[in-house]
């Protein structure tokens, strides 16, 4: 950012309505998740999605740091829930044997199965809560935005899964 002669830029009514009911969404969609995955499966949103991704990636492994990029989360953060779910039997910690200074998590069948029952539910939130509620044309126009949002947030995609078609 450039100091300019209007620095800061204020917002526009206009956007400053988008960015409030950005915020709005930011903080009441993964509450209302975490609500109905907790229900539904006894998981939280980020204990479900760290599962679901290992759920993805080939042999249901992958390095720690890989995890932490693709959760957006922080090291320790990821630790904590790993530790966790390890306790629970639904992943097990590894050395990487490709340097075995890293450790890589590895989904287990019980695992597999909490994904698996709490992934009908969670779509059905989905779909209700983000996605029923656009027709086509609108669901593209949030791909879009999302899309340019994140060219700022992290633009060398490393929260991007490799297996997600562009």
């Amino acid at each position: 950012m450039t100091p300019d002669s209007e620095y800061p830029r204020w917002l526009t009514a206009e956007q400053r309505l988008a960015w409030l009911d950005m915020v709005r969404v930011l903080t009441r969609l993964p509450a209302t998740l975490d609500a109905q995955l907790e229900r539904d499966a006894g998981l939280s949103f980020f204990e479900y999605h760290v599962l679901s991704m290992l759920s993805e990636v080939p042999g249901h492994t992958l390095r720690l740091s890989r995890l932490a990029q693709l959760t957006s989360s922080s090291l320790s953060r990821l630790s904590n829930v790993v530790k966790r779910l390890e306790g629970r039997g639904l992943l097990r910690r590894e050395p990487d044997p490709d340097d075995g200074r890293a450790s890589r998590a590895v989904l287990t069948a019980a695992g597999t199965d909490a994904v698996e029952r709490a992934a009908p539910g969670h779509v059905t939130a989905v779909r209700e809560l983000v996605v029923d509620p656009l027709d086509p044309a609108q669901l593209s126009q949030l791909h879009a935005a999302h899309e340019r949002i994140l060219g700022r947030l992290d633009p060398a995609s490393s929260s991007r899964p490799d297996w997600l078609e562009t």
